[in-house]
């Protein structure tokens, strides 16, 4: 009995004198965890102090597009004035559409002048873009203009005085054909993403399950390797824009059950994702998870590695695959990383009933809903 005893003790004796080496690796990696998420968000902050600082020189688009995403984020009021500038932007062009540009004849003049703007450019996307939609320009009215409009002033709370009419504007066309068209996907696969649920968001034409099953069967998983390094992106970016889009623009949580085959596709193809795209949609990628609640996925840490590496700490930004890092072209890139390495959740906001004070003088044209 005695030697049972001593026996024991001995090998707990043992067991205990490994102990500080087994704390001291398991301390070592939650060190290096700590030390790899602060380069994270210094490498953001840097970011955003180099746009804050300059953040009233963009033009108002963009300087809106990172305001509401930061507001989004942090619900700091030192974004209200990009607010309100975003807000007079959406204005501007709604009160352009009511009075002048509603009925068929204006519809098709406004379409024909946008379409022409894309012939003559050479690149494959916009090549893509004309070819795809010149048969059918009044898109570049109804999805790229009106629409993204009429939801923003949504998203706010707000709705257009001649809301109505812009309504009934969109229910002459059937969005079907657009939506489902396999040339248009491979020309517009982000923003038809983002208009089926924008039509959803507006109570209008509900075909965000006709664009999904269109887009699957535009680009099926088994032909990636078939696509270009362009028409691969546009596949990305579609599958992303879907999670936004459903997210209502970084508002509202994602469940990863609701668009599994799209995380799935995400974890089985990361290491292509990552060599085959640009920065903006590794970003979105990872964006995608954080949505989910999955920070601690694989995919992140890998998406906010090729982040952070793609920085030029020289001039404080991610700069194009050209070195392009004017603030105006590398907004969007930008705020996608700052959001990618400091994520601080989705917000519902802003609203003008939860944030009265950033909307008590609106912009002519836009009232309450």
């Amino acid at each position: 009995m005695k030697s049972s005893i001593l026996v024991k003790l001995f090998f707990i004796s043992l067991f205990l004198s490994f102990q500080p080496n087994l704390v001291s690796a398991d301390q070592l990696l939650i060190n290096h965890q700590k030390s790899v998420k602060t380069h994270f968000l210094q490498d953001a902050q840097m970011i955003r102090d180099k746009f804050e600082g300059q953040l009233y020189t963009l033009p108002p688009y963009h300087a809106g597009h990172y305001g509401l995403r930061m507001y989004r984020q942090t619900l700091d009021n030192k974004y209200a004035m990009t607010i309100w500038s975003d807000m007079a932007r959406v204005a501007s062009r709604l009160n352009y559409f009511a009075s002048e540009v509603h009925n068929p004849e204006q519809i098709k003049a406004y379409a024909q002048h946008r379409i022409e703007a894309y012939r003559d450019q050479n690149s494959a996307r916009t090549q893509l873009r004309y070819q795809a939609t010149k048969e059918m320009p009044e898109y570049l009215y109804l999805g790229v203009s009106l629409l993204g409009s009429m939801a923003r002033a949504n998203e706010y709370g707000l709705k257009h005085k001649e809301d109505k009419k812009l309504h009934e504007v969109i229910r002459r066309y059937d969005f079907t054909k657009y939506v489902t068209n396999e040339k248009m996907i491979q020309a517009w696969a982000a923003q038809l993403a983002n208009q089926v649920y924008w039509l959803r968001q507006l109570g209008e034409q509900d075909v965000v399950d006709k664009f999904i099953r269109a887009f699957k069967k535009t680009y099926p998983d088994s032909d990636d390797d078939k696509l270009s390094d362009q028409q691969f992106m546009n596949k990305i970016y579609g599958l992303t824009h879907i999670i936004f889009a459903a997210s209502n623009y970084y508002q509202l949580p994602i469940k990863e059950q609701d668009f599994q085959w799209i995380y799935d596709y995400y974890r089985h193809n990361i290491d292509t994702i990552l060599v085959r795209t640009k920065e903006d949609v590794i970003a979105e990628v990872g964006i995608s998870f954080l949505l989910a609640g999955l920070e601690n996925d694989p995919v992140v840490l890998q998406t906010q590695k090729m982040i952070e590496q793609a920085i030029d700490h020289s001039q404080g930004l991610v700069p194009s695959t050209t070195g392009d890092t004017t603030l105006s072209s590398s907004e969007h890139r930008n705020v996608l990383a700052i959001m990618l390495l400091d994520w601080r959740g989705p917000h519902q906001a802003p609203t003008i009933s939860k944030q009265p004070k950033i909307f008590s003088a609106l912009p002519y044209g836009l009232v309450a809903k």
